[in-house]
């Protein structure tokens, strides 16, 4: 795979293409890490479309330089419009509890069925069915909110129902983490606000550690490439993308619009599963 040609002088400059690669995919990141979509569902459809029109890829699809750096996009995207619950955080130490208590189960999903994941459920198949699956969480969500919770009275059972949410969006790709996390939420009591506040909060910790153990594998593989240009790239524009995207889900869900994600996920889903059937 190349990542840059040759200049006459014999230094290796990047192409145009590899930029516009990044780009698309860090905007992809960006959008779908927050809308209830799910952007490994869709990271795995646009590896498989750029696959079939014969594209040669910037990186390896099981590149995690930019897996990282995507992440940490995505990751500054939650600190900076969560920044005021942050600063709170730092101060209540029982909420700070509750988030390393819903946690748990993603991390341990990582650790011990990360491996299993990406050699199984990689595929248009899986992705598809767990795309309706996430279409349903959010019909779901629309119609469940009790209101009798909320981060100041939350109690550790329904912080690690959202956390046991979470961590079976963290096997299956096509599951969207933000969609279970927010409708388990609601599900255990939350109301709208405080479902997503915490589903949020939780990200930091599931992206941040998720991020951390990869760049563990960086550091001790010397032989790892790392194009500080395509990945400052990607960092900046999954960022940006990011809060917005963040912002236009937290409105979304002030006014109970969950439906139309649900459609968009049925959809899809419905298109994976068609995609494989007629083009294998």
């Amino acid at each position: 795979m190349r990542l840059s040609v040759q200049s006459s002088s014999g230094q290796r400059e990047p192409r145009v293409s590899e930029y516009i690669q990044v780009i698309l995919l860090a905007i992809l990141q960006g959008i779908a890490e927050f809308l209830p979509i799910s952007s490994s569902g869709h990271l795995v459809l646009a590896k498989h479309a750029i696959a079939q029109m014969g594209i040669t890829p910037a990186f390896a699809w099981d590149d995690i330089t930019l897996d990282i750096a995507l992440h940490v996009g995505t990751l500054g995207s939650i600190v900076v419009v969560y920044r005021h619950d942050l600063l709170r955080i730092l101060f209540q130490p029982r909420l700070l509890a509750l988030l390393f208590i819903g946690s748990i189960p993603a991390g341990l999903a990582g650790v011990f069925l990360g491996d299993f994941r990406t050699e199984y459920f990689s595929n248009r198949i899986t992705v598809g069915f767990c795309l309706i699956m996430t279409s349903i969480l959010l019909l779901v969500a629309q119609q469940v909110e009790r209101c009798r919770f909320d981060l100041s009275n939350l109690p550790v059972p329904v912080a690690l129902i959202v956390g046991l949410f979470q961590g079976f969006a963290a096997i299956f790709p096509g599951i969207s983490r933000a969609g279970s996390t927010i409708c388990g939420g609601l599900i255990a009591g939350m109301d709208r606000t405080s479902a997503a506040r915490f589903s949020f909060l939780l990200a930091i910790i599931a992206i941040g550690g998720a991020g951390t153990l990869k760049l563990k594998e960086v550091l001790l593989d010397s032989s790892v490439p790392v194009r500080w240009d395509l990945l400052t790239t990607g960092i900046v524009v999954s960022f940006l993308v990011g809060v917005l995207s963040l912002e236009f889900l937290l409105r979304m869900i002030q006014a109970n619009r969950l439906g139309y994600f649900a459609i968009y996920c049925a959809l899809m889903g419905m298109t994976a599963i068609l995609w494989q059937m007629i083009s294998p």
